[in-house]
Protein backbone atom coordinates (compact mmCIF):
# COMPACT_ATOMS: atom_id res chain seq x y z
CA UNK A 1 0.00 0.00 0.00
CA UNK A 2 2.39 2.54 -1.13
CA UNK A 3 -0.12 4.87 -2.90
CA UNK A 4 -1.79 7.89 -0.89
CA UNK A 5 -5.10 7.89 -0.88
CA UNK A 6 -5.21 11.37 -2.08
CA UNK A 7 -4.22 9.18 -5.66
CA UNK A 8 -6.65 6.59 -5.18
CA UNK A 9 -9.37 6.73 -8.02
CA UNK A 10 -11.51 4.47 -5.31
CA UNK A 11 -11.27 6.83 -2.58
CA UNK A 12 -12.80 9.28 -4.64
CA UNK A 13 -15.51 7.39 -6.28
CA UNK A 14 -16.24 5.75 -2.74
CA UNK A 15 -16.29 9.57 -1.60
CA UNK A 16 -18.26 10.84 -4.15
CA UNK A 17 -20.87 8.32 -4.32
CA UNK A 18 -21.44 8.50 -0.67
CA UNK A 19 -21.66 11.98 -0.91
CA UNK A 20 -24.64 12.15 -4.07
CA UNK A 21 -26.14 9.17 -1.99
CA UNK A 22 -26.27 11.10 1.09
CA UNK A 23 -27.76 14.16 -0.96
CA UNK A 24 -30.16 12.14 -3.08
CA UNK A 25 -31.60 10.58 0.01
CA UNK A 26 -32.09 13.84 1.94
CA UNK A 27 -33.79 15.50 -0.69
CA UNK A 28 -36.10 12.18 -1.24
CA UNK A 29 -36.89 11.91 2.75
CA UNK A 30 -37.89 16.24 2.80
CA UNK A 31 -39.57 16.21 -0.38
CA UNK A 32 -42.14 13.61 0.92
CA UNK A 33 -42.39 14.49 4.20
CA UNK A 34 -43.13 18.15 3.23
CA UNK A 35 -45.55 17.11 1.06
CA UNK A 36 -47.59 14.87 3.23
CA UNK A 37 -47.36 17.22 6.08
CA UNK A 38 -48.96 20.05 3.50
CA UNK A 39 -51.19 17.80 2.29
CA UNK A 40 -52.40 16.12 5.86
CA UNK A 41 -52.85 19.94 7.21
CA UNK A 42 -54.69 21.16 4.43
CA UNK A 43 -56.66 18.00 4.24
CA UNK A 44 -56.52 17.12 1.02
CA UNK A 45 -54.33 14.31 1.10
CA UNK A 46 -55.30 11.31 -1.40
CA UNK A 47 -53.96 7.51 -0.58
CA UNK A 48 -51.16 7.80 -3.17
CA UNK A 49 -49.58 11.05 -1.17
CA UNK A 50 -49.84 9.20 2.17
CA UNK A 51 -49.50 5.86 1.71
CA UNK A 52 -46.48 6.23 -1.57
CA UNK A 53 -45.21 8.72 0.51
CA UNK A 54 -44.54 7.11 2.90
CA UNK A 55 -42.70 4.10 1.32
CA UNK A 56 -40.32 7.19 -0.67
CA UNK A 57 -39.48 8.13 2.51
CA UNK A 58 -38.13 4.76 3.91
CA UNK A 59 -36.41 4.48 0.22
CA UNK A 60 -34.88 7.60 0.85
CA UNK A 61 -34.01 6.92 4.56
CA UNK A 62 -31.94 3.53 2.94
CA UNK A 63 -30.42 6.09 0.33
CA UNK A 64 -29.34 8.76 2.82
CA UNK A 65 -28.12 5.88 5.50
CA UNK A 66 -25.88 3.91 2.77
CA UNK A 67 -24.35 7.52 2.18
CA UNK A 68 -23.77 8.18 5.90
CA UNK A 69 -21.70 4.55 5.98
CA UNK A 70 -20.06 5.70 2.89
CA UNK A 71 -18.72 8.50 4.40
CA UNK A 72 -18.22 6.85 7.61
CA UNK A 73 -16.17 4.24 5.81
CA UNK A 74 -13.78 7.29 3.82
CA UNK A 75 -12.96 8.51 7.31
CA UNK A 76 -12.01 5.35 8.66
CA UNK A 77 -9.67 4.68 5.73
CA UNK A 78 -7.99 8.05 6.27
CA UNK A 79 -7.48 7.41 10.07
CA UNK A 80 -6.86 4.12 9.09
CA UNK A 81 -3.86 5.30 6.51
CA UNK A 82 -2.82 7.73 8.80
CA UNK A 83 -1.27 5.26 11.44
CA UNK A 84 0.45 3.55 9.06
CA UNK A 85 4.02 4.76 8.61
CA UNK A 86 4.94 5.62 5.13
CA UNK A 87 7.97 4.09 3.76
CA UNK A 88 10.92 5.92 3.64
CA UNK A 89 11.99 6.87 0.26
CA UNK A 90 14.99 4.67 -1.14
CA UNK A 91 17.53 6.84 -1.87
CA UNK A 92 19.49 5.58 -5.48
CA UNK A 93 22.76 7.29 -6.67
CA UNK A 94 22.91 7.90 -10.86
CA UNK A 95 24.59 5.04 -12.32
CA UNK A 96 27.76 6.32 -14.64
CA UNK A 97 27.47 4.10 -17.46
CA UNK A 98 31.31 5.49 -18.74
CA UNK A 99 33.10 4.73 -15.68
CA UNK A 100 35.07 1.09 -15.47
CA UNK A 101 34.64 -1.32 -13.33
CA UNK A 102 37.19 -0.97 -10.43
CA UNK A 103 37.17 -5.10 -9.84
CA UNK A 104 38.96 -7.27 -11.75
CA UNK A 105 37.54 -10.66 -12.38
CA UNK A 106 38.70 -13.40 -10.29
CA UNK A 107 40.04 -16.76 -12.16
CA UNK A 108 37.69 -19.32 -12.22
CA UNK A 109 39.56 -22.66 -11.17
CA UNK A 110 38.07 -25.76 -12.99
CA UNK A 111 39.44 -28.82 -11.63
CA UNK A 112 38.86 -32.67 -12.47
CA UNK A 113 39.62 -35.63 -10.58
CA UNK A 114 43.51 -37.00 -11.27
CA UNK A 115 43.48 -39.46 -13.78
CA UNK A 116 46.20 -41.24 -15.04
CA UNK A 117 47.51 -41.17 -18.56
CA UNK A 118 50.13 -42.82 -20.67
CA UNK A 119 53.59 -43.15 -18.74
CA UNK A 120 56.74 -41.28 -19.92
CA UNK A 121 59.53 -42.65 -20.51
CA UNK A 122 62.23 -40.44 -17.37
CA UNK A 123 65.72 -40.43 -17.22
CA UNK A 124 67.92 -40.99 -13.86
CA UNK A 125 71.26 -39.98 -13.08
CA UNK A 126 71.97 -43.26 -11.66
CA UNK A 127 70.62 -45.44 -14.13
CA UNK A 128 68.43 -46.57 -17.39
CA UNK A 129 64.99 -44.99 -18.49
CA UNK A 130 62.31 -45.72 -15.77
CA UNK A 131 58.66 -44.57 -16.32
CA UNK A 132 56.61 -43.10 -14.35
CA UNK A 133 52.98 -42.51 -14.01
CA UNK A 134 51.89 -38.55 -15.46
CA UNK A 135 49.22 -37.28 -14.06
CA UNK A 136 46.37 -33.98 -14.88
CA UNK A 137 47.02 -30.99 -13.18
CA UNK A 138 44.15 -28.70 -12.23
CA UNK A 139 43.77 -26.53 -15.00
CA UNK A 140 43.28 -22.70 -14.63
CA UNK A 141 41.47 -20.62 -17.01
CA UNK A 142 39.18 -17.48 -17.13
CA UNK A 143 35.56 -18.48 -18.04
CA UNK A 144 33.58 -15.92 -19.32
CA UNK A 145 30.42 -15.10 -16.74
CA UNK A 146 26.79 -15.82 -17.86
CA UNK A 147 25.83 -12.08 -16.81
CA UNK A 148 29.41 -10.56 -18.19
CA UNK A 149 27.14 -7.56 -19.64
CA UNK A 150 25.44 -6.64 -16.23
CA UNK A 151 28.69 -7.06 -14.22
CA UNK A 152 30.03 -4.34 -16.56
CA UNK A 153 28.59 -1.66 -14.67
CA UNK A 154 29.53 -0.74 -11.18
CA UNK A 155 27.28 -1.73 -8.22
CA UNK A 156 24.33 0.19 -7.05
CA UNK A 157 24.19 0.72 -3.54
CA UNK A 158 21.55 1.65 -1.29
Amino acid sequence: MNKSLTRSIGFWLLLVVSLAATAVGGWLISGQIATMTTTLLDGTATGIEVYVGQSLVVVGAGVLAAGIVGILLTLGLVAARSLVPAPAPAVVEAIDWTAEADEERAPVVTASAPVETASAPVETASGPAETAPVSEEAVVETAPDADEKADDAPPITR
